[in-house]
């Protein structure tokens, strides 16, 4: 197995290991990878159904999603679109930047994407480090932040798909709003990470509601410079694997065609901030 970083502050490539017969020792080797680059890439993989539930529960409890379930494999979410924004779409592009189901009690920990089919040209994913984005705060903006908390909301994201209000109130009452830290403590590897997104998060609780508006603005655009991300082309047979805990993604809708990709999601446990261990 070698390891190779793309990026100083997040990704690596890892080639030289078939996933789908990876041993318990290439298991321990990727979760360490994982926690050090955040997200990591594999080419040329040919990983079937079976093999891509199975090698995501070699990492953990895997969750179905709310809103869609293959119909055999049930912790399969196929994340599926026919073009991009000029052209529209069959399905959300995920094209904003966010964590995983930071709407649950408990969101993901990690996920597992797989390319099934893509499009000629474009529909690349970035992710960013959260880690380092919490570091390059400005010191008084950190110390604003610190023990504060946040509410997360499904409906702000999914609220199209919710379209009777029987689906609506089904969905709140199985997924109320979650009351998270802004900034979490990553459960493994002791980081502070920013821990709020555009795809989910509404406010920032107990404060002002203009200078929630203006913080969560600023927070949402730290996201968004260069230097914290890497940038994946998709290839047939490619796998991106993503701490969901210390990293946010967007997918790029730039592209005509179809953009068919499969994940499956390891469970995750409930946020703690830095308050928690006062």
């Amino acid at each position: 197995m070698t390891i190779s970083p793309v990026q100083p502050l997040i990704g690596a490539e890892i080639s030289g290991v078939d996933l789908m017969t990876v041993d318990a020792a290439g298991i321990a080797a990727i979760r360490a990878a994982l926690l050090r680059y955040k997200v990591l890439f594999f080419r040329d993989q040919a990983l079937d159904r079976a093999g891509h539930v199975a090698l995501g529960k070699a990492f953990g409890e895997l969750e179905v999603h709310p809103l869609s379930a293959h119909p055999d494999y049930p912790e399969l979410l196929r994340i599926y679109s026919d073009g991009g924004v000029r052209v529209g779409r069959t399905a959300p592009a995920a094209d904003f930047w966010h964590s995983d189901t930071t709407f649950r009690d408990t969101p993901s920990a990690a996920s597992i994407l797989k390319a099934c089919t893509l499009p000629e040209l474009g529909g690349d994913t970035l992710w960013a480090n959260m880690a380092a984005v919490y570091a390059g705060l400005d010191p008084d903006v950190r110390a604003r932040i610190e023990h504060l908390d946040a509410i997360h909301d499904g409906v702000v994201s999914f609220g199209r798909h919710l379209d009777t209000p029987e689906k609506h109130a089904a969905f709140v009452a199985r997924h109320p709003p979650q009351r998270h830290p802004v900034v979490r403590i990553h459960p493994e590897t002791g980081e502070r990470v920013l821990n709020v997104n555009s795809g989910f998060t509404t406010a920032i609780a107990d404060i002002d509601p203009a200078e929630s508006v203006d913080l969560l603005r600023l927070l949402f655009d730290e996201v968004k410079r260069p230097e914290y991300q890497v940038r994946f082309r998709w290839s047939p047979g490619a796998i991106a694997f993503w701490d969901n805990r210390s990293t946010q993604h967007y997918g790029v809708a730039d592209y005509v065609g179809p953009r068919d990709l499969e994940r499956v999601t390891i469970i995750g446990d409930r946020p703690v901030g830095p308050k928690a261990q006062v």
